[in-house]
């Protein structure tokens, strides 16, 4: 039995790979703040979570079988998307990077981070106590 298999968990470990996915695209924004014509990215993933846990999917599966099982649930758990901004320049050689709004969000995606990472040992001290062990 995978008591580290449920979905609290699986999203806890989807929103901590979004994190990273995002570290990493942030960190290639701020390397290319002055790279001539770099456009910026950006990575979506937690409003995409909350659409799916309201059940707004953006995937409908049509069930022919009472045994299918169903796509588009309000359980499942999307993945981090990265987007590039284009259309936009900000600069004289037409990149679109504002340093302070990657800091900013670098700042923010860190907090994220420490959260999903508090999250994870809140709920693995919980089992433990459960299950009889020292919390």
């Amino acid at each position: 039995m995978n008591i580290l298999n449920d979905t609290g968990f699986t999203r806890l470990r989807s929103a901590i790979d979004a994190s990273n996915t995002r570290q990493q695209v942030i960190s290639n924004n701020v390397a290319n703040a002055d790279t001539p014509y770099f456009k910026r990215s950006e990575v979506s993933f937690e409003s995409l979570l909350q659409s799916e846990m309201n059940g707004v999917s953006s995937i409908k599966g049509r069930m022919t079988n009472a045994r299918h099982i169903e796509i588009g649930s309000a359980g499942s758990i999307p993945t981090a998307r990265i987007t590039s901004d284009k259309s936009t320049a900000m600069n004289n050689n037409k990149n679109n990077v504002d340093i302070d709004t990657e800091m900013t969000s670098l700042a923010e995606n860190q907090l994220r981070y420490n959260t999903y990472i508090e999250e994870v040992n809140h709920q693995i001290k919980m089992m433990r106590t459960a299950l009889g062990g020292n919390g």
